[in-house]
Protein backbone atom coordinates (compact mmCIF):
# COMPACT_ATOMS: atom_id res chain seq x y z
CA UNK A 1 0.00 0.00 0.00
CA UNK A 2 0.97 3.48 -0.85
CA UNK A 3 1.24 6.27 1.59
CA UNK A 4 -1.54 9.06 0.87
CA UNK A 5 0.20 11.68 -0.76
CA UNK A 6 -0.01 14.91 1.17
CA UNK A 7 -2.22 17.44 0.67
CA UNK A 8 -0.89 20.72 -1.45
CA UNK A 9 0.06 24.37 0.49
CA UNK A 10 -3.10 26.40 0.03
CA UNK A 11 -2.64 28.63 -2.96
CA UNK A 12 -1.08 31.71 -2.28
CA UNK A 13 -3.92 34.08 -4.18
CA UNK A 14 -6.68 32.08 -2.41
CA UNK A 15 -4.47 32.88 1.03
CA UNK A 16 -4.57 36.42 0.36
CA UNK A 17 -7.64 36.46 -1.12
CA UNK A 18 -9.23 35.01 2.24
CA UNK A 19 -7.15 38.09 4.29
CA UNK A 20 -8.02 40.86 2.01
CA UNK A 21 -11.74 39.59 3.06
CA UNK A 22 -11.55 38.98 6.84
CA UNK A 23 -10.94 35.48 7.30
CA UNK A 24 -7.97 33.19 7.96
CA UNK A 25 -7.18 29.36 8.35
CA UNK A 26 -6.97 27.43 10.71
CA UNK A 27 -6.13 23.36 11.38
CA UNK A 28 -7.15 21.00 14.12
CA UNK A 29 -3.26 19.26 14.53
CA UNK A 30 0.17 19.30 13.66
CA UNK A 31 -0.21 16.27 10.71
CA UNK A 32 -3.85 17.59 9.97
CA UNK A 33 -3.85 17.41 5.99
CA UNK A 34 -7.39 19.20 6.48
CA UNK A 35 -8.11 23.24 6.93
CA UNK A 36 -10.91 25.21 7.79
CA UNK A 37 -11.72 28.80 7.77
CA UNK A 38 -12.42 31.53 10.15
CA UNK A 39 -14.04 34.51 10.57
CA UNK A 40 -15.27 35.19 14.36
CA UNK A 41 -17.53 37.30 15.37
CA UNK A 42 -15.13 39.40 17.38
CA UNK A 43 -11.78 40.53 16.46
CA UNK A 44 -8.48 41.77 17.89
CA UNK A 45 -6.74 44.62 17.07
CA UNK A 46 -3.78 46.70 18.36
CA UNK A 47 -4.32 49.97 17.28
CA UNK A 48 -0.86 51.27 16.16
CA UNK A 49 -1.01 54.48 18.10
CA UNK A 50 -1.59 52.68 21.48
CA UNK A 51 0.90 50.23 21.95
CA UNK A 52 0.78 49.77 26.03
CA UNK A 53 4.38 50.32 26.61
CA UNK A 54 5.18 49.64 29.90
CA UNK A 55 8.14 51.25 32.26
CA UNK A 56 9.33 47.16 32.74
CA UNK A 57 9.65 46.59 29.06
CA UNK A 58 10.46 49.87 28.42
CA UNK A 59 13.90 49.00 30.35
CA UNK A 60 14.01 45.77 28.46
CA UNK A 61 13.73 47.47 25.21
CA UNK A 62 16.43 50.61 26.22
CA UNK A 63 18.76 47.53 27.33
CA UNK A 64 19.06 46.06 23.88
CA UNK A 65 18.22 42.72 25.99
CA UNK A 66 17.96 41.14 22.43
CA UNK A 67 19.05 41.38 18.67
CA UNK A 68 15.98 42.15 17.28
CA UNK A 69 15.50 41.51 13.07
CA UNK A 70 13.39 41.18 10.42
CA UNK A 71 12.55 38.30 8.08
CA UNK A 72 16.18 36.20 9.41
CA UNK A 73 14.53 33.05 9.99
CA UNK A 74 11.19 32.79 9.31
CA UNK A 75 10.98 28.89 9.01
CA UNK A 76 12.35 28.68 12.50
CA UNK A 77 9.96 31.30 13.89
CA UNK A 78 6.88 29.06 12.40
CA UNK A 79 8.25 26.15 13.68
CA UNK A 80 8.80 27.65 17.20
CA UNK A 81 4.76 28.84 17.01
CA UNK A 82 3.85 25.11 15.74
CA UNK A 83 5.30 23.96 18.70
CA UNK A 84 2.54 23.09 21.19
CA UNK A 85 2.31 25.14 24.32
CA UNK A 86 2.51 23.93 27.96
CA UNK A 87 -1.32 23.70 28.06
CA UNK A 88 -2.15 22.43 24.88
CA UNK A 89 -1.73 19.14 23.73
CA UNK A 90 -2.11 20.44 19.75
CA UNK A 91 -1.66 23.13 17.83
CA UNK A 92 -3.20 24.73 14.90
CA UNK A 93 -0.64 25.05 12.84
CA UNK A 94 -0.73 22.22 10.92
CA UNK A 95 2.52 21.22 8.49
CA UNK A 96 0.32 22.33 5.24
CA UNK A 97 -0.55 25.90 7.32
CA UNK A 98 3.28 26.29 7.92
CA UNK A 99 4.14 25.00 3.94
CA UNK A 100 1.35 27.72 3.40
CA UNK A 101 2.82 30.87 5.27
CA UNK A 102 6.20 29.90 3.74
CA UNK A 103 4.95 30.29 0.47
CA UNK A 104 4.02 33.69 1.50
CA UNK A 105 7.09 34.41 2.79
CA UNK A 106 8.70 33.60 -0.92
CA UNK A 107 6.12 35.97 -2.56
CA UNK A 108 7.12 38.88 0.00
CA UNK A 109 3.65 38.74 1.70
CA UNK A 110 4.84 37.06 5.15
CA UNK A 111 6.99 38.32 7.44
CA UNK A 112 8.80 37.60 11.14
CA UNK A 113 10.21 39.48 13.73
CA UNK A 114 13.16 37.44 15.83
CA UNK A 115 14.56 38.09 18.85
CA UNK A 116 17.72 36.39 19.51
CA UNK A 117 20.16 35.91 22.79
CA UNK A 118 23.76 35.27 21.03
CA UNK A 119 22.62 32.50 18.81
CA UNK A 120 19.97 31.81 20.43
CA UNK A 121 16.35 32.18 18.88
CA UNK A 122 14.24 33.22 21.90
CA UNK A 123 11.19 34.47 20.78
CA UNK A 124 9.44 36.48 17.78
CA UNK A 125 6.22 36.17 15.74
CA UNK A 126 5.25 36.29 11.87
CA UNK A 127 2.08 37.51 10.11
CA UNK A 128 1.25 37.91 6.72
CA UNK A 129 1.11 41.80 5.48
CA UNK A 130 -0.52 43.34 2.68
CA UNK A 131 -0.94 47.05 1.79
CA UNK A 132 -1.58 48.60 5.09
CA UNK A 133 -2.49 45.89 6.70
CA UNK A 134 -0.37 43.59 8.84
CA UNK A 135 -1.89 40.17 10.18
CA UNK A 136 -0.58 38.63 13.03
CA UNK A 137 -0.49 35.01 13.54
CA UNK A 138 1.40 33.95 15.82
CA UNK A 139 4.21 34.31 18.47
CA UNK A 140 6.22 32.49 20.50
CA UNK A 141 8.70 33.18 23.83
CA UNK A 142 11.45 31.05 25.45
CA UNK A 143 12.96 34.04 27.50
CA UNK A 144 10.59 36.27 29.34
CA UNK A 145 9.42 39.32 27.38
CA UNK A 146 11.19 37.92 24.51
CA UNK A 147 7.47 38.17 22.94
CA UNK A 148 6.66 41.59 24.13
CA UNK A 149 9.67 43.17 22.54
CA UNK A 150 8.98 41.26 19.27
CA UNK A 151 5.92 43.14 19.38
CA UNK A 152 6.99 46.05 20.15
CA UNK A 153 9.21 46.25 17.21
CA UNK A 154 6.52 45.04 14.85
CA UNK A 155 4.37 47.90 16.11
CA UNK A 156 7.10 50.86 15.31
CA UNK A 157 7.64 49.56 12.23
CA UNK A 158 4.32 48.35 10.65
CA UNK A 159 3.89 52.24 11.87
CA UNK A 160 7.22 53.68 10.19
CA UNK A 161 6.19 51.99 7.24
CA UNK A 162 2.88 53.39 6.83
CA UNK A 163 0.60 50.70 7.67
CA UNK A 164 -2.64 51.19 9.52
CA UNK A 165 -4.36 47.85 10.36
CA UNK A 166 -2.09 45.63 12.69
CA UNK A 167 -5.13 42.33 13.08
CA UNK A 168 -4.84 40.02 16.11
CA UNK A 169 -7.56 37.44 15.35
CA UNK A 170 -8.36 36.80 18.66
CA UNK A 171 -8.48 38.78 22.16
CA UNK A 172 -6.46 37.22 25.02
CA UNK A 173 -5.41 38.91 28.56
CA UNK A 174 -1.66 39.36 27.47
CA UNK A 175 -2.54 41.52 24.14
CA UNK A 176 -5.19 43.24 26.50
CA UNK A 177 -2.12 44.55 28.27
CA UNK A 178 -0.50 45.58 25.74
CA UNK A 179 -3.42 48.05 24.19
CA UNK A 180 -5.39 45.59 22.25
CA UNK A 181 -8.99 45.84 21.78
CA UNK A 182 -11.59 43.81 20.87
CA UNK A 183 -14.00 44.97 18.48
CA UNK A 184 -17.15 42.96 16.01
CA UNK A 185 -16.48 41.58 12.83
CA UNK A 186 -18.10 43.84 11.00
CA UNK A 187 -16.20 47.16 12.51
CA UNK A 188 -12.84 44.64 11.26
CA UNK A 189 -14.14 44.92 8.00
CA UNK A 190 -14.75 48.03 7.48
CA UNK A 191 -11.25 48.74 9.04
CA UNK A 192 -10.30 46.52 6.39
CA UNK A 193 -11.27 47.87 3.84
CA UNK A 194 -9.99 51.15 4.56
CA UNK A 195 -6.78 49.74 4.63
CA UNK A 196 -6.49 47.85 1.72
CA UNK A 197 -4.59 50.99 -0.11
CA UNK A 198 -0.91 50.54 -0.94
CA UNK A 199 1.85 52.16 0.92
CA UNK A 200 3.42 54.53 -1.63
CA UNK A 201 2.93 57.94 -0.59
CA UNK A 202 6.14 57.89 1.45
CA UNK A 203 8.26 56.10 -0.78
CA UNK A 204 8.68 53.08 1.99
CA UNK A 205 6.66 50.21 0.78
CA UNK A 206 7.25 50.15 -3.00
CA UNK A 207 11.06 51.80 -2.78
CA UNK A 208 14.09 50.32 -1.48
CA UNK A 209 13.81 47.51 -4.05
CA UNK A 210 11.72 45.77 -1.39
CA UNK A 211 8.94 45.35 -3.38
CA UNK A 212 8.75 42.40 -5.28
CA UNK A 213 7.95 42.46 -9.61
CA UNK A 214 5.12 40.69 -11.53
CA UNK A 215 5.35 36.68 -12.73
CA UNK A 216 6.05 35.48 -9.00
CA UNK A 217 2.68 33.56 -8.91
CA UNK A 218 0.00 35.59 -7.88
CA UNK A 219 -0.46 36.59 -11.49
CA UNK A 220 -1.32 40.68 -10.58
CA UNK A 221 1.17 43.27 -10.21
CA UNK A 222 -0.42 45.04 -7.33
CA UNK A 223 -0.81 42.07 -5.67
CA UNK A 224 2.55 41.99 -5.26
CA UNK A 225 3.97 44.77 -4.22
CA UNK A 226 2.31 45.74 -1.39
CA UNK A 227 3.68 43.23 1.60
CA UNK A 228 6.48 45.26 1.92
CA UNK A 229 5.67 48.03 5.00
CA UNK A 230 6.80 46.17 7.55
CA UNK A 231 10.46 45.25 6.50
CA UNK A 232 10.62 48.61 4.38
CA UNK A 233 9.54 50.39 8.16
CA UNK A 234 12.08 47.91 10.41
CA UNK A 235 14.61 49.16 8.05
CA UNK A 236 13.89 52.69 8.13
CA UNK A 237 13.99 52.42 11.96
CA UNK A 238 17.54 51.40 12.13
CA UNK A 239 18.50 54.38 9.82
CA UNK A 240 16.36 56.28 11.97
CA UNK A 241 18.28 54.86 14.95
CA UNK A 242 21.77 55.63 13.37
CA UNK A 243 20.59 59.21 12.44
CA UNK A 244 19.67 59.90 16.13
CA UNK A 245 23.01 58.76 17.36
CA UNK A 246 21.45 55.45 18.69
CA UNK A 247 22.70 52.77 16.20
CA UNK A 248 24.33 50.76 18.72
CA UNK A 249 21.26 51.01 20.73
CA UNK A 250 18.01 50.58 18.39
CA UNK A 251 15.93 49.28 21.17
CA UNK A 252 16.16 52.90 23.22
CA UNK A 253 15.15 54.33 19.92
CA UNK A 254 12.15 51.92 19.65
CA UNK A 255 11.34 52.42 23.09
CA UNK A 256 11.35 56.74 22.60
CA UNK A 257 9.25 56.06 19.97
CA UNK A 258 6.42 54.38 21.58
CA UNK A 259 6.49 56.16 24.85
CA UNK A 260 5.80 59.44 23.23
CA UNK A 261 2.59 57.87 21.35
CA UNK A 262 1.26 55.59 23.97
Amino acid sequence: MHAPAASPPIDPQLLLLAYRSGIFPMADARDDPEIFWVEPRKRAILPLGGFHCSHSLGKVLRRDTFLVTCNAAFSAVIEACADPRRDADQTWISTRIAQSYSALHTLGLAHSIECWLGDELVGGLYGVGFDRVFCGESMFSRRTDASKVALAWLVAALRRGGAQLLDCQFMTGHLASLGAQEITQAHYLKLLRAAQRPVVGDGLALGDGLALGAGDGLGAAEDLAVGAALPAGFAALLEDAAGAGLSSSPGNFIAQSLTQTS
